[in-house]
């Protein structure tokens, strides 16, 4: 499941206009997942399915972004509301 969430997350990321180098997600250790790149301040670290939610509702495309970085803090707090 883990791999499935992770290149599932990859491929919205692509979708929204991410170069991997910008923003991807990685496998972490003991089977979460991380979320990093440029375009996010620090990696932000979770289960694969908590990452995958992250990046389909809450990362905007590269676009709407624009030169702006992703803070996971803010990420977080709008995950919890």
């Amino acid at each position: 499941m883990t791999d499935d969430a992770i290149a599932a997350a990859n491929g919205i990321l692509r979708e929204k206009g991410y170069a991997e180098r910008d923003l991807a997600v990685h496998p972490g250790p003991r089977g979460k997942a991380l979320l990093k790149g440029n375009k996010i301040l620090s990696p932000l670290s979770d289960e694969a399915d908590v990452v995958l939610r992250v990046v389909r509702e809450l990362v905007p495309s590269d676009a709407e972004l624009g030169p702006r970085v992703i803070r996971p803090a803010d990420l977080r707090a709008q995950l919890g509301a």
